[in-house]
């Protein structure tokens, strides 16, 4: 199966290097990646960071599953953007990623 990590950080490389290990996995494209994960056996950086191009991406290339790091691209809607194009993508959707992104919801929330 196909694997598409985006994000370009540390936690993205430890992901991608730990998701080509597995023999399940035929390859692991990271998007935009970095140094590291173009080095990686099994990976392959993607030149792609907005959001309309990863979806086509990831359509391609047939993506079996997509996994988002970083905090922006989550707050723009990323997974939500994967789900109505049908596809299977981990992590919270937009209006769950305010948690994150936005510390005045953040604790709007908490005082709840």
């Amino acid at each position: 199966m196909k694997i598409l990590v985006v994000g370009s950080g540390g936690r993205e490389h430890a992901l991608a290097w730990k998701l080509a290990q597995s023999p399940r996995v035929t390859r692991v494209f990271v998007a935009p990646g970095n140094a590291g994960t173009a080095t990686e056996p099994g990976c392959s950086n993607v030149d792609a960071t907005c959001i309309p191009e990863l979806v086509d991406f990831a359509r391609r290339e047939r993506i079996a599953l997509t996994v988002v790091g970083p905090e922006a691209p989550l707050a723009d809607g990323i997974v939500d953007a994967f789900r109505a194009a049908e596809q299977r993508v981990f992590g919270p959707t937009r209006a769950a990623a305010q948690l994150e992104s936005s510390k005045d919801f953040a604790k709007a929330f908490m005082r709840r």
